[in-house]
């Protein structure tokens, strides 16, 4: 982060940004560390942990490492909903400061949390089988993404520009107004996970084996499944639909601890560490800055396919 926060077309050492930190930089530079480059990169480490604790908890409760925010839909939802204001409120003349700053994350808020009950609600049979709310997802995300499609079309090209800049999930312009609410979200979202983190290990067995430990499974599951999505939908209001970091932050903290299900606090500092350098990397090493979705997409599209041939070679 601190890096991150003193590379750009004016470099400050890191010596510079830790004095700026305790309150010994010069006025310059604590205007261009604190007004301009933290934000975006507090954003960007918040959103990453909370796609990544949202991703660990979605592959826990379906025992499924394909499971993420990305794949059941939720990020869909959110780009529905965000989307649908962007291109309504231009078409109708309705766009302000307020409606851009407060309409678009509200409505992706709502659309995350709309498209998680439905595929919740399509993949109750008795109980979750993780398989199956992994493919209805799937069906769910590729409505969703037709009906963003058809909004495209129809919107004005300036409306359309911004809506794409939007769904290819950027960071650029962040500022404290994007910082606050993904900060309050993880504050709040964070230790309640936490304490319910010790149902995870009996889900992870099935659901007649919770029930025998005395687990509440459904009433675990579902507060579980609203603080995943309630994360993911947050950070994909603040930045975008930021692709494949629930999916890989949590299999990679799995990975590097050697633990039997992703570590939920491990899952979510690796999914700040991989957005913020994505974000380092879009910003330096690319002849023009790119939005930190494109890299993540890039990065995390292999992973998805190498999970898939893993996972089929160990049914083999």
């Amino acid at each position: 982060m601190a890096v991150s926060v003193g590379h750009g077309d004016f470099p400050i050492g890191l010596g510079d940004v830790f004095a700026t930190f305790v309150g010994r930089g010069e006025a310059a530079t604590e205007f261009i560390v604190l007004q301009l480059r933290l934000p975006r990169t507090l954003t960007a480490a918040l959103v990453g942990a909370a796609f990544g604790l949202s991703g660990g908890i979605a592959q826990t409760i379906a025992r499924n490492p394909l499971a993420s925010p990305d794949v059941l839909g939720v990020t869909a939802g959110a780009s529905a909903g965000a989307v649908t204001v962007i291109v309504l409120a231009g078409r109708y003349g309705a766009v302000s400061g307020t409606a851009a700053t407060v309409g678009v994350p509200l409505t992706a808020l709502a659309g995350g949390l709309l498209a998680a009950l439905l595929v919740y609600l399509l993949a109750w049979r008795r109980g979750i089988d993780g398989h199956r709310l992994v493919l209805i997802g799937i069906g769910v995300a590729a409505v969703l993404a037709s009906i963003t499609s058809w909004l495209l079309l129809v919107a004005d090209v300036a409306d359309a520009g911004r809506a794409m800049v939007w769904l290819t999930g950027s960071l650029h312009s962040r500022g404290w107004e994007h910082v606050r609410p993904v900060a309050l979200a993880v504050a709040v979202l964070l230790p309640l996970a936490l304490v319910l983190t010790h149902t995870l290990g009996a889900l992870q067995f099935g659901e007649d084996t919770a029930t025998a430990l005395g687990v509440r499974v459904e009433q675990s599951r579902t507060a579980l499944l609203l603080v995943a999505v309630g994360l993911a939908s947050v950070a994909t209001a603040a930045a975008g639909p930021v692709a494949f970091v629930a999916l890989a932050a949590p299999q990679l903290a799995q990975r590097a601890t050697g633990a039997a299900r992703p570590p939920m606090v491990t899952a979510g500092v690796f999914g700040a560490g991989l957005v913020v350098c994505a974000d380092l990397a879009a910003q330096s090493v690319f002849p023009v800055q790119l939005p930190v979705g494109v890299l993540t997409a890039g990065l995390g599209a292999p992973y998805l396919i190498y999970l898939l041939v893993r996972r089929r070679e160990a049914r083999s």
